[in-house]
């Protein structure tokens, strides 16, 4: 990995929302227009939907494991959505900031509110369905979920939704091409800042 800016520390990144709201097409869309982005890649104890590659979206390990690596302080955050455990791991996050790298993260908002108060530098950005039936039409169209667990989801998704004003900036994902820009738009500005 050739750094881009050694001698400037690298940017944390968190995007955060309730599921269904498009941080995974965001993001994807946000590494493909910034070479200077970098994804951190979470652990969890869920199993792989259809397509996941472990390493690439997710870490995929079991309950055992997550529980060895909070014992060894070896996650930035932690927590528990649906019955499954996420984190996000501190080496690899340290080494890509120390090479200069912008890195993203994907966390839920018990997640963001780890790294608040962990990582004072973060810049935490919540992305918001136009409206929560938008937010329950799309998770129905992935398929990915039983009626049982788009019910749960939902539920989650209306108390992650009042913790939307704890976050630095809120950006509305009624329109992909639109949301990005403007994610890429708080980033620039947040680079700009750091100079």
């Amino acid at each position: 990995m050739r750094p881009h800016s050694p001698s400037k520390r690298g940017l944390l990144i968190v995007i955060s929302g309730p599921s269904g709201v498009g941080k995974d097409t965001v993001i994807r869309r946000l590494l493909e227009l910034d070479p200077k982005l970098r994804y951190s890649v979470s652990y969890t104890t869920r199993p792989p939907r259809p397509g996941e590659i472990d390493g690439v979206d997710y870490r995929f390990v079991n309950r055992e494991q997550f529980q060895r690596l909070i014992g060894e302080d070896a996650l930035l955050e932690y927590a528990t959505y649906d019955g499954h455990l996420y984190g996000t791991p501190i080496v690899p996050l340290d080494q890509a900031r120390a090479a200069g790298y912008d890195i993203v993260l994907k966390i839920d908002v018990q997640g963001a509110e780890q790294v608040r108060k962990r990582a004072l530098d973060a810049l935490r950005i919540f992305l918001a369905p136009p409206n929560m039936d938008e937010l329950l039409r799309r998770r129905t169209e992935r398929h990915s979920e039983s009626p049982k667990d788009q019910t749960a989801r939902q539920r989650i998704a209306l108390d992650e939704m009042a913790l939307a004003p704890h976050f630095d900036h809120v950006v509305v994902n009624d329109d992909l091409n639109r949301a990005v820009e403007e994610v890429l738009a708080i980033i620039r500005r947040a680079r700009e800042r750091q100079t």
